[in-house]
């Protein structure tokens, strides 16, 4: 039996009608589309009497083909060649998609991150405020409206790299560290950790089941409730609850958000292979991308934290 997804992206077209798991047509059964309201007919009626006009039906059109209805020897659960339902999702749509948005992520990064000048930041900072603004507020948009807007996607990923470029920049700067070593090791660390979560995704070490995702989302939930209360009393308190500070505790609660980040790829994992075997329109690609967008981001800048945590740590700043 194959487990209800948790995924908003494939409930919402699911609801739409746009597509199922294994139910290729829109309308519903026995009302309109290739179905025939003489389906509804009282039982034991002979279909004669109903007066179907389509050629082909019947004893003397037996097997011949019909508009509308699936072939003999079709894949099951595929649209009829009479009437496509339009380009289904492929791994290679989401592949694609996901490099031209993490793409544009990199090339606004690196602009930034070259603009800021740390003896006269002005400008860095500036894109940097107003890339991390704007992309909170169109990630919001996107994630709750549930988007496949390619522009505003595209959009939302220049915003993010004008934030991550900036912010490693401050980064660097705080831990004395050259141009570019501390961001060359967390690009690396970001993509070792992909690649091992997709690795035990795909060997099915982790299980991304409903209740994986209800837990990833408890905790991720609190996470954010904890940060955002060590953010309002760092106004009143230096440092608020320490949470971001260089110390172990900031140690373990980079490590604990390393691990959240790392939980949602697996389930943004779980959503596109969802999503193929529903057989969503290929337009939900950009959805997925941006998911995993969201993801890479989060987890890159939380290993860029820790890094500048034991930088400073063992500088003695």
């Amino acid at each position: 039996m194959r487990m209800r997804s948790s995924n908003p992206v494939i409930k919402r077209a699911m609801r739409s009608g746009q597509a199922g798991y294994g139910q290729p047509h829109a309308a519903p059964y026995g009302q309109g589309g290739p179905y025939q309201q003489g389906y509804q007919q009282p039982y034991g009626q002979p279909y004669q009497q109903q007066g179907y006009p389509q050629p082909g039906y019947g004893p003397q059109g037996y097997g011949h083909p019909q508009p509308g209805y699936p072939q003999q020897g079709a894949p099951y659960g595929q649209p009829p060649a009479a009437a496509p339902a339009g380009a289904r999702m492929t791994i290679d749509d989401v592949v694609m998609r996901s490099g031209m948005t993490i793409g544009t992520v990199i090339v606004a990064a690196v602009v930034n991150f070259f603009l800021f000048d740390p003896l006269n930041p002005g400008l860095g900072m500036g894109l940097t405020f107003v890339g991390a603004i704007g992309a909170l507020i169109l990630g919001l948009v996107i994630g709750f409206k549930q988007s496949t807007n390619a522009a505003l996607i595209l959009t939302y990923a220049v915003l993010e790299g004008l934030f991550v470029g900036g912010i490693s920049r401050v980064f660097e700067t705080a831990a004395g560290a050259a141009p570019g070593a501390l961001v060359t090791q967390a690009v690396f660390g970001t993509i070792f950790a992909f690649a091992t979560m997709l690795a035990l995704y795909r060997l099915r070490i982790i299980r991304v089941t409903n209740t994986f995702v209800k837990v990833v989302s408890v905790a991720l939930v609190a996470a954010l409730v904890m940060l955002l209360a060590n953010f309002v009393l760092g106004f009143f308190i230096d440092g608020g609850l320490g949470l971001r500070e260089a110390g172990p505790l900031g140690i373990v609660v980079s490590l604990v958000m390393i691990v959240i980040a790392c939980a949602t790829l697996a389930i943004e994992f779980r959503g596109i292979e969802d999503g193929i075997s529903a057989g969503l329109p290929a337009r939900f690609a950009w959805q997925f991308a941006f998911g995993l967008t969201v993801s890479l981001v989060w987890l890159y800048i939380e290993i860029l934290r820790l890094l500048w945590m034991i930088q400073a740590i063992f500088s003695g700043d």
